[in-house]
């Protein structure tokens, strides 16, 4: 009994892209699919780029389908490269127009720039966690790394592989099933980036014109501490973007953080909420120690209301960690490795927060005519 071709491609319409996130079968990627009358099985599939470097994965998620199906006994993986007319209709298919794709009136994907008005508050670990937990929740989810002089997602998140490059498009790499792209991943080492607020712009735009993060549910910028070139730029280039600040209870802290937080009078978007991070550190006894002192996200969310003429909440308080540090350190977000500790519930409590908020259909032309 010969095993049926249709069959066969279903099971591999089960196989995952692990960079475009899509269906091989609907990219393009399986050529041909043979299979003879003991059950052996031979598929080509066709790589984006010669030398992918998750060809291993693809070949091992193709047999591990394929050898599901009833029937099949054997399954080999044949590897070919796409012609370039190939590649120029996936990224057809994938990006029809041009531009920015989150400012398309039909993109329905939540846009959030966490800010801070210092560094050294963690607004990264709160990004890297924010991002880790809704993915983990079974959401799309993105980061765009747009601290350039300062960028440390890469190794919040463990990630060391390189961007693939399909000809102009860049296909970002993805951890614990968040899609991250950030300068560090282009320069030598820890090789410092010097440039003046035009590059910074140019750089931001590449990112967010060149890189196929597909449709994702929420994409998060983790902007530079302060009120700089990239937040003008963001402001610039995604209206959409949600303000959301980060800052320790400290009250030099919080009024530094202020001042992140009321670009958006000037820039018309809106702050979507502040996090608290460092907001005390457990005791074995149980007890809390304020180290930063106390209160200082809630007068911020209070005079950020105040500010922008719109409620403005205290998302939530993060205390201090040291898993949450130690995760950091080996590129693993605290929500996913301590979900119990202390800051990955509050951190995942946020997300929750966030989950919480529907993707937003105002403007959106539903198609639907009189009859």
């Amino acid at each position: 009994m010969s095993l049926d071709p249709q069959t066969l491609r279903q099971a591999l319409a089960t196989v995952i892209d692990p960079e475009l996130r899509q269906p091989i079968t609907e990219l393009g990627m399986v050529q041909e699919i043979q299979a003879d009358d003991v059950g052996q099985v031979t598929v080509r599939v066709l790589l984006t780029i010669a030398g992918c470097p998750l060809r291993d994965t693809i070949i091992a998620d193709a047999t591990e389908a394929l050898n599901r199906v009833p029937g099949v006994k054997g399954v080999t993986v044949e590897l070919g490269v796409m012609s370039p007319e190939q590649r120029a209709e996936l990224k057809a298919r994938l990006r029809p127009q041009a531009g920015i794709p989150f400012n398309r009136a039909d993109s329905l994907t939540k846009i959030y720039a966490v800010a801070s008005g210092k560094g050294g508050v963690g607004k990264s670990s709160v990004t890297v966690n924010l991002a880790s937990a809704l993915a983990a929740r079974g959401l799309k989810v993105g980061i765009i790394d747009a601290d350039i002089y300062g960028f440390s997602v890469p190794g919040l998140l463990g990630i060391k592989q390189q961007p693939t490059r399909v000809d102009e498009m860049i296909l970002p790499p993805v951890a614990f099933g968040v899609k991250v792209i950030s300068i560090g991943m282009f320069v030598a080492g820890n090789q410092p980036v010097a440039w003046r607020g035009p590059m910074l712009h140019r750089a931001l735009e590449q990112f967010l014109t060149d890189v196929y993060f597909g449709d994702l549910d929420a994409l998060f910028l983790d902007l530079p501490p302060g009120t700089g070139d990239i937040a003008i730029s963001v402001a610039q280039l995604l209206p959409k973007a949600e303000i959301l600040v980060v800052t320790t209870p400290q009250s030099a802290a919080a009024d530094v953080a202020e001042r992140a937080g009321a670009i958006a009078l000037q820039t018309q978007q809106k702050v979507v909420g502040v996090v608290e991070n460092m907001s005390w550190l457990v005791q074995p006894d149980g007890s809390r120690l304020e180290l930063f002192g106390s209160g200082g996200g809630e007068r911020l969310a209070a005079r950020l209301s105040q500010t922008v003429g719109t409620p403005v909440p205290l998302l939530g308080q993060v205390p201090l960690d040291i898993t949450l540090r130690e995760g950091g350190d080996v590129g693993t977000p605290i929500v996913l490795s301590h979900p119990d500790s202390p800051a990955a519930l509050a951190l995942s409590a946020i997300a929750d927060g966030l989950l919480k908020r529907p993707r937003g259909l105002a403007g959106l032309r539903l198609g639907v005519e009189p009859v």
